[in-house]
């Protein structure tokens, strides 16, 4: 009869340190607003109120200012979908034969710091990303003679839509920063790369800070996001993590972890969001 039994590498007389993974903290976690609560609810409506034209003044008749129109409001109905879950076990024999480097609490936080965190991460700009308005979204393949030329073009779209200064972040791929270091009409303004406290924060371009995130967490052909903490919000309303000690069924460790979240632009606050993609058949050139 064949075995079954999932592989476990046992340890003869090795060191008891783990050859963990890379991991980072979340690099979107400075990038929303918390003005929206969640509580007690998996919807929350936001309501936004246009305003009346502005015409002339007439000095006669009974309507002097214009004809009034009644004030209307629309709503935005936000849902959240994502509800995410992870299990696994940890046998007694197999923490007990691998010099205890199987702990429970320990792969709990592995699990949460490599898998849960850049998950977040990777919706939410995602999130970000697809919610630029028509008009934010730049696609020019970028040389080290035009990043920051780039860069500046991006700026000046929220410029023109009267989006905040005050509160832009860039998140860059590793890729588009070391172009726009390449750059001359960057660099001979005096590299201010080295100022750069959100986690990843590595400079600021034009007076924006700068957080540099792995191309992966991006979706495809993306070189750099501008955004504003005003023009979106990340709740997480659960995150609950359970180790289990000898459940039934099992002499051993049963580790479990729900997280509800979710990510969602804001109507009304859209336009503080341009996006930079390179195109789709031209990778970022370093040259």
């Amino acid at each position: 009869m064949a075995d079954n039994q999932p592989t476990v590498n046992y340890a003869s007389k090795f060191s008891p340190l783990v050859d963990e993974a890379f991991a980072l903290a979340s690099l979107t976690q400075g990038l929303f607003n918390n003005n929206y609560d969640f509580e007690g609810v998996s919807s929350v409506n936001i309501y936004s109120i246009p305003t009346a034209a502005l015409g002339n003044y007439t000095a006669s008749g009974t309507n002097r200012y214009g004809t009034p129109d009644e004030l209307t409001n629309e709503v935005q109905t936000l849902t959240m979908t994502q509800d995410k879950a992870f299990t696994f076990t940890i046998d007694r024999k197999n923490e007990q034969d691998t010099l205890g480097v199987m702990q429970a609490a320990s792969a709990l936080a592995r699990e949460v710091r490599e898998v849960v965190i850049p998950t977040l991460d990777q919706y939410r700009l995602a999130t970000i990303v697809g919610a630029a308005p028509q008009g934010h979204t730049i696609t020019v393949a970028v040389t080290s003679s035009n990043a920051y030329s780039e860069f500046l073009d991006a700026q000046e779209i929220l410029d023109e839509a009267k989006a905040p200064t005050g509160g832009r972040i860039a998140l860059v791929t590793p890729k588009y920063y070391n172009l726009i270091k390449k750059d001359d009409s960057f660099t001979k303004r005096g590299d201010e790369a080295t100022k750069i406290s959100l986690n990843g924060y590595v400079g600021t371009i034009d007076g924006v800070p700068v957080v540099k995130v792995p191309a992966s967490y991006f979706p495809a052909n993306v070189d750099f996001v501008i955004t504003n903490p005003i023009a979106a919000i990340a709740p997480v309303k659960l995150q609950d993590y359970k180790i289990h000690v000898d459940p039934p069924g099992v002499n051993g460790y049963l580790i479990e972890g729900r997280i509800r979240h979710d990510c969602f632009a804001l109507n009304k606050k859209k336009d503080a969001i341009v996006v930079h993609k390179h195109p789709a058949a031209q990778q970022s050139n370093p040259g």
